[in-house]
């Protein structure tokens, strides 16, 4: 009787030790391969904010890739343009986006380990991070949105399957409104 009930702890632990290398594997994949990225939306420095802000509506996205060629300039987010940008909208289709813009951001190589942009995000502060190639030319944004995505599919059971709450909250849309 304890000889099974030992057995069935210790089949139990290897189960847990199993899962728990197979997510650290997977956080050590690299970022392009692993991720369904978008494609990258970039535009020039000397676009306005109103340009700015109706290309991010256009195309569904929350930053957007600043470049002059192809090198990376900075980039412009929604974070900017709930933080720096005014109410006054005359302004807006005036001020270009260099002047808001995060400039010289923190970047990884496409190739970088996903585990590498949940550092960088968590340290920093971050919700996008742009991915580079070998020569240095933006190529993809990789976003905490496409990372938590990825961990819902790695364990969809967990997160997916959840009994109700009673205090728990209906979820009412995409934006949460």
């Amino acid at each position: 009787m304890i000889q099974e009930h030992l057995d069935d702890e210790f089949q139990i632990a290897e189960e847990r030790l199993r899962a728990e290398a197979q997510d650290t594997l997977a956080l050590r994949q690299p970022i392009g391969e692993v991720l369904d990225l978008a494609p990258l939306v970039t535009v020039r420095p000397n676009i306005t904010v109103a340009e700015a802000v109706k290309t991010m509506a256009t195309r569904r996205v929350g930053c957007l890739i600043v470049t002059e060629g192809e090198q990376l300039l900075g980039l412009f987010t929604e974070r900017d343009v709930l933080c720096k940008v005014s109410a006054d909208t005359e302004t807006d289709d005036q001020v270009s986006i260099s002047h808001l813009m995060t400039t010289n951001p923190d970047t990884l190589n496409i190739d970088s380990p996903l585990v590498y942009a949940l550092h960088r995000m968590s340290v920093g502060g971050y919700r996008h991070v742009p991915l580079l190639d070998q020569q240095q030319r933006p190529v993809a944004i990789v976003s905490m949105r496409d990372i938590v995505e990825h961990l819902v599919a790695l364990h969809p059971n967990e997160v997916l399957n959840l009994p109700d709450e009673p205090e728990q909250v209906q979820w009412r849309g995409r934006d949460g409104g």
